[in-house]
């Protein structure tokens, strides 16, 4: 078999005996071997005219291959083989053993329909994933190869890349989607106008309503402002007489607190509720606090040398009439804590009013060997 087929297989180790498949040879070195046979002319023109073959199907824009009619890979043009990972060893392999055969689209059954109906078949809008994450759109056609005979040749398929007219097809889709999206707001935006017109004009209405009743109001607050005019005067006249008073009261209170400072007894005024509204100078120096201290305190929170329970009941029944006016004699202590002896009096404070405001409580020390 090694002496009669010899073009089979080539030798690895002639040693061992081991020998590999030989190479097949493809169409484009039987023809070189035949143009070497021929006459030196016609042989340089048949090399001439399958070198511009091979060189004008690599020169095509488009992938593609060319599957005989054993199903065996014979011809990839350059941007098929860059494209889809064929080299030279991958010619004359089986087609089913490539890649190519089911990725990204099952040919082999595309082939078999070829085959059937003889006719050319296009698979569109084939969806090819790159490692990268990027997708391409493919579209492959599959033609018969024939001669003058009803046999088959092969097939020739070409993958011509058609992801530009996609992300045309789909720029085109969201422009008009886009559009139709603009459309409706610009009907949306032109009924608003409309309706925004429709408001403009009742508010002009409305406006010019408003500035008849704003020309009334104007006048009518002419009006209010010179009846402000006189009141404003009237009010300057009532403040000028509220600050005579003002001063007159004040005049009084001075001259009120000057009797009380006078006065060689201690006075002590409460109100109804027992609280303090006059403290005189006599009952500071009598008992200490001052009259700040103690005013609108109740009587009866004092911590003083003075016995404050023992008065509960007089300033009582001074308050509701029953005895007008009371004295009494009381043991105490002044703010030096020496023991001293008062003499209380309880004058209601009155105003004209049926009962008493409060009480004026007068009270002198009692000097030993003194009667009251």
């Amino acid at each position: 078999m090694l002496l009669t087929n010899t073009d089979l297989f080539s030798p690895l180790n002639l040693q061992h005996r081991i020998f590999k498949k030989a190479r097949t040879m493809d169409r484009r070195d039987r023809l070189l071997v035949l143009a070497q046979n021929r006459k030196e002319e016609a042989g340089m023109r048949s090399t001439l005219n399958v070198r511009l073959l091979e060189a004008a199907f690599n020169a095509m824009p488009l992938a593609q291959i060319v599957v005989d009619a054993d199903s065996n890979l014979v011809l990839a043009n350059q941007l098929a083989r860059s494209r889809f990972g064929i080299d030279s060893q991958d010619l004359g392999r089986p087609f089913q053993d490539l890649e190519i055969s089911y990725r990204p689209v099952e040919l082999r059954s595309q082939i078999e329909r070829v085959y059937e109906e003889g006719n050319s078949i296009l698979v569109s809008d084939v969806i090819r994933t790159w490692s990268d994450g990027s997708i391409q759109y493919l579209d492959i056609e599959i033609s018969p190869l024939q001669q003058n005979s009803n046999d088959p040749l092969g097939v020739s398929i070409t993958f011509n890349e058609v992801t530009r007219y996609h992300q045309l097809q789909e720029e085109l889709e969201r422009s008009n989607q886009e559009l139709e999206t603009v459309n409706e707001e610009l009907q949306s935006s032109n009924e608003e106008l409309e309706t925004t017109n429709e408001e403009l004009q009742s508010s002009h209405e409305e406006l010019e309503t408003t500035n008849e009743e704003l020309q009334s109001t104007n006048e009518e607050l002419e009006t209010m402002n010179e009846e402000l005019q006189s009141s404003n005067e009237e009010l300057q006249t009532i403040n000028d007489d509220l600050g005579r008073k003002t001063v007159e009261l004040n005049q009084c209170n001075a001259f009120l607190e000057a009797i009380f400072a006078s006065l060689p007894s201690a006075v002590i005024v409460v109100d109804r509720k027992f609280l303090i509204q006059t403290w005189n100078e006599a009952a500071q120096n009598l008992w200490g606090p001052k009259a700040d201290e103690v005013n609108k305190q109740s009587l009866f929170s004092l911590d003083i040398g003075l016995p404050v329970e023992r008065l509960r009941d007089p300033l009582h029944q001074c308050l509701i009439g029953a005895q007008a006016e009371q004295e009494m004699l009381i043991d105490a202590l002044n703010n030096q804590g020496d023991s001293i002896q008062c003499h209380l009096s309880f004058n209601p404070l009155k105003d004209g009013s049926p009962e008493p405001h409060g009480v004026i409580l007068l009270i002198k020390e009692v000097q030993p060997g003194l009667s009251s």
